[in-house]
């Protein structure tokens, strides 16, 4: 069978029941790897080919996705797109795509192989030796990735002056070079995302992202509208492929040409904005806005947002422009705490204002709760979980602390020699393996176990329930009472 010849080969790894057990299979959204997407046009502005492999949407394991590219493709350069469903992620999906490029290397030691990605922009020279690859990607990527594949391509191939490039020597010495500048204007240099390389078919909305409409959650598709972030949270590894904290933005028509294709050519209504923080720049939102407006689509969009960046004049017109759902990072029902996370201006009343806010806006709010911060004790923990109880949220996530790599908590964990993780995949929040921090007072076992505990009191709660099914009805009731049925296993609480 001929292969097709492929300049630059896209891959996008994970393993939805290592990283999500059974909640994969339902209740977890399925999401297109935009940042490949976005990849991929800059690949192809610049006259190369490309092709994208999106694993967990096919649902192809590591060693089936290594088959099919040497059954079908003849690239001259792979790259493994180390990203998630949101930043921290990327970690969480490194043992997916480690055994993805072994695999590769087993059938054909000759692949060149680049990984890419929040993780291994954090980890470079970590990541260069431990897996089977002959590249990493320290910042953004995509001139890095063209300049890589320019010159394997050359009869005398010379990686010494591609910006951002870390590689091996034939001796194996590890090598990199200085860091490209972030990119200025994204309009030009990432003019939109290659969604006819993408299974656009495959994808599915979170559950609760369609509590409107439940039996309707494809399809779906996610798109950012800015990169990085501009705050500096220590849990957070956001800014670790541009070194710095950074926030740029596209323009509102190039947002709403994205859009356009999306509504038109794939019938997209269920939208993620993947920005770690979208509602900010008050042109930049309000602008977006307006063109969705002007445009009458019937849209079901959620985005993240900061308790001090939502402004009651923004609400009217993201409810008119089909947002259904805002993100706050609430975190802790501690000042005290959250002052220790560099995210404590605000109080308490303050968060359940905003709350309030939100929904008399007729948005719909999901809280987001972190258990395990370094300060964090039984009595602070449970003060989190009393605060998201009286905020009532329509949907909470509950997290772990985690020190990911790229975040200044990874490198006070590494400081401090405190226990972390034995492999990538316990820094899944979902996963078996889930190994949290321990704070100055609990243990990860406990702050685990509270956690857990924590999901199973919020969503049995009677006014949680009773609220759900006043707002989204007894189809949605069911669901979430679905969702509880399902026990994941915790190799941490077995123990």
């Amino acid at each position: 069978m001929k292969r097709e010849k492929v300049d630059v080969l896209f891959i996008n790894p994970g393993d939805r029941e290592a990283v999500y057990q059974s909640l994969g299979k339902t209740f977890s959204a399925i999401e297109p790897p935009s940042l490949a997407g976005f990849f991929a046009t800059y690949i192809r502005k610049k006259g190369m080919s490309t092709q994208i492999i999106d694993a967990p949407a096919l649902n192809l394991s590591p060693r089936t996705i290594a088959e099919f590219v040497s059954d079908n493709y003849d690239p001259t350069l792979i790259v493994l797109v180390v990203y998630g469903f949101q930043p921290s992620a990327s970690t969480q999906n490194m043992p997916a795509a480690g055994e993805t490029s072994k695999y590769l290397k087993e059938i054909n030691p000759q692949f060149k192989i680049m990984m890419t990605g929040t993780h291994p922009a954090a980890l470079p020279a970590r990541t260069l030796r431990e897996e089977a690859i002959d590249f990493v990607c320290d910042r953004e990527g995509p001139e890095t990735i063209h300049g890589t594949c320019q010159a394997l391509k050359s009869s005398t191939p010379d990686f010494s002056k591609i910006p951002s490039l870390w590689y091996k020597t034939s001796s194996g010495m590890v090598l990199s070079n200085p860091a490209t500048p972030l990119m200025d204007d994204l309009d030009e240099e990432l003019p939109g995302v290659s969604w006819d390389l993408l299974p656009m078919d495959k994808y599915r909305a979170h559950n609760w992202h369609c509590f409107e409409h439940i039996t309707e959650r494809q399809p779906y598709a996610s798109l950012h509208t800015s990169l990085g972030c501009p705050y500096k949270c220590t849990f957070c590894c956001i800014n670790a492929p541009f070194g710095k904290p950074s926030y740029r933005m596209w323009s509102p028509d190039s947002v709403i040409r994205e859009i356009d294709i999306l509504v038109n050519k794939y019938g997209v209504k269920n939208i993620k904005f993947v920005d770690e923080m979208f509602v900010l720049n008050e042109n930049h939102v309000l602008g977006i806005c307006d063109r969705i407006i002007d445009r009458g689509y019937d849209l079901n969009i959620w985005a993240y947002a900061r308790v001090d960046t939502v402004k009651g004049h923004f609400l009217e017109k993201l409810n008119k422009a089909g947002f259904r759902w805002l993100a706050l990072g609430i975190e802790s029902g501690s000042k005290h705490v959250r002052d220790g996370v560099e995210k404590g201006r605000f109080g308490s009343e303050e968060i359940i204002g905003v709350v309030r806010n939100i929904q008399n806006a007729g948005i719909n709010v999901i809280g987001n709760y972190i258990f395990g911060l370094p300060d964090d004790t039984l009595e602070s923990m449970e003060d989190t979980l009393s605060l998201a109880m009286e905020a009532n949220c329509e949907f909470a996530s509950f997290y772990c602390a985690m020190a990911y790599p790229g975040s200044k908590l990874y490198e006070m964990a590494i400081e401090k020699k405190w226990a972390l993780p034995e492999s990538w995949i316990g820094y899944s929040q979902h996963s078996y393996e889930t190994t949290p921090l321990p704070t100055d007072f609990l243990s990860a076992k406990e702050v685990l176990g509270f956690r857990d505990n924590a999901f199973m009191r919020y969503f049995t709660n009677p006014d949680y329930l009773r609220m759900v099914q006043k707002k989204f009805g007894e189809d949605t009731l069911n669901n979430i009472r679905d969702m509880t049925k399902i026990s994941i296993r915790r190799k941490l609480l077995e123990e």
